[in-house]
C-alpha cells in the first residue's frame, strides 16, 4: 500500500504502541484532570485575564478533561485562523474560537475518539453563550501527518498545541507540518513539557510517564536543534515552572531528571541569526491590541511599553516586521551598520558623541556619549 496525500496512512508499528498508550490514558484511563499522578498536564500558572474570560464560557464537560500544561493563547488574534495540534476535549479551541471572533476559523485535530466526542458535543450550546456561530470544527487526524487531516501548506496564522506534542513518537514531523501549515509570518505558540537531559529508554517506554507528558519530554537543547533545523526562529520563553514528579516509582525511573512546563513562541519569520546582534534598532509597540494596551509581552524577558522606543535586536527586529505582529509594531533603523552581541537595556542607535565628550549621567550611554 502506498500513502498518498489525503489518505490516512497506517502509523508505523513503533509509533502505533506509542498512540496506543496514549489512546488508553487519555480515552480510558484518565476520567478527569483530578486522575493525573503528577503536576505535568496542569495548568501551574494563572492564564491572562482575556483567557480567564473566555474560560468562563467553555461547557463544563469540556473543562474537567483538559489536560494542559499551560495557556498557548497569545493576544490580538481577532481575524486569524488558528489550528490547535491534539486538541483533546477542545478547550484551548473553544478559547481561540472566542478570541478570533466570527471572522476567525479555528481547527482542532485529535487522534482519540473519546476526546473528539466530549470536542464536537458542545459546540452549540458555545454558540449560544457567545451570541454567534464560531468557526468551529475538530478533525481526527494524527499531529505528525496534518495534511492528512486537510490541513493545507500555508493556511495557518497560528499553530498552538497544550502538552501534547511530548506524547508524540516523531517531534521533528510534528514540528515540520507545523512549519509547512504556516503562512509566512505564522507562529507557533505552544506548551509542553521538557528535561534536561536525554532520558533513559525505561523512562521513554514507562505507560505513566507517557502518559502523564513525561517519558515523551525533549531535552531542551534537543527542541532548540530541531527547530534551527527546520526553519524556525530561535525559541522564545514565555513562560516556565518545575514539573513536580513525586511519586517514589516514577522518581526512580525518571534517574534525577529536572522537568519544566514551558509555553514557547516559534515563529516563521524571515532574516534570523543565531544569536542576537545589535543594529541599533528601536522598535515601538502602538497599543493595538484590545487586551494588552499598556505594553505587549513578547516574551518573558522582552516588554515592549506602548508609545515608548525601545531598543531591539535584529532577530526581534525582523520578527516585529515580518510576522503576523508587523502592524502592530513600529521599528526604526536597518541592518547596515553592526555593533556586536545585543546587550538587552543598551542601545547604540540614540548615542551620539558630545562636542565636550561630558559622560552621560545615566541610560545606555557612557564615556563621553550622551542618549
Amino acid at each position: 500500500m502506498s500513502c498518498t496525500k489525503g489518505s490516512c496512512c497506517p502509523p508505523k508499528k513503533a509509533d502505533e504502541t506509542t498512540y496506543d498508550m496514549v489512546r488508553e490514558y487519555y480515552g480510558k484511563v484518565l476520567t478527569t484532570s483530578g486522575d493525573l499522578k503528577t503536576s505535568a498536564c496542569t495548568a501551574c500558572t494563572i492564564p491572562p485575564k482575556y483567557v480567564t474570560d473566555a474560560i468562563a464560557l467553555v461547557p463544563s464537560e469540556v473543562n474537567e478533561k483538559f489536560y494542559g500544561c499551560g495557556a498557548p493563547l497569545p493576544a490580538g488574534i481577532d481575524g486569524l485562523t488558528v489550528l490547535d495540534l491534539g486538541s483533546g476535549s477542545g478547550r484551548d479551541c473553544y478559547i481561540a474560537a472566542k478570541l478570533v471572533g466570527p471572522k476567525g476559523r479555528v481547527i482542532g485535530v485529535d487522534m482519540t475518539d473519546e476526546q473528539l466526542d466530549v470536542a464536537r458535543a458542545h459546540v452549540n450550546a458555545f454558540a449560544e453563550r457567545l451570541g454567534w456561530e464560531p468557526q468551529l470544527e475538530f478533525r481526527k487526524g494524527y499531529i505528525e501527518r496534518i495534511q492528512e487531516a486537510g490541513i493545507e501548506d500555508g493556511s495557518i496564522d497560528i499553530a498552538i498545541s497544550n502538552c501534547v506534542v511530548n506524547l508524540s513518537p516523531d517531534k521533528h514531523a510534528v514540528l515540520q507540518g507545523v512549519y509547512h501549515a504556516l503562512r509566512s509570518g505564522g507562529e507557533f505558540y505552544f506548551s509542553d513539557v521538557y528535561a534536561d537531559r536525554r532520558l533513559s529508554k525505561e523512562a521513554r517506554s514507562h505507560a505513566v510517564l507517557v502518559g502523564e507528558c513525561i517519558g515523551g519530554a525533549l531535552y531542551t537543547e534537543d527542541f532548540r536543534r530541531i527547530c534551527e533545523e527546520i526553519g524556525f526562529t530561535k525559541p522564545r520563553i514565555v513562560s516556565q515552572t518545575v514539573v513536580d514528579v513525586e511519586d517514589p516509582e516514577l522518581v526512580q525511573v525518571v534517574e534525577g531528571a529536572t522537568f519544566y512546563s514551558i509555553t514557547y513562541r516559534l515563529f516563521k519569520a524571515g532574516d534570523q541569526e543565531d544569536r542576537e546582534e545589535n543594529y541599533g534598532q528601536m522598535a515601538t509597540y502602538r497599543g493595538t491590541f484590545a487586551d494588552e494596551k499598556d505594553a505587549y509581552q513578547l516574551d518573558k524577558d522582552i516588554k515592549l511599553p506602548t508609545g515608548q522606543s525601545v531598543p531591539v535586536s535584529g532577530n526581534v527586529a525582523d520578527i516585529l516586521q515580518t510576522s503576523w505582529l508587523h502592524p502592530h509594531f513600529s521599528v526604526e533603523g536597518n541592518r547596515d551598520r553592526h555593533f556586536g552581541l545585543f546587550q538587552p537595556g543598551t542601545s547604540t542607535a540614540t548615542c551620539k558623541p558630545t562636542a565636550d565628550r561630558t559622560p552621560a549621567k545615566s541610560g545606555c550611554c557612557g564615556g563621553g556619549r550622551t542618549c
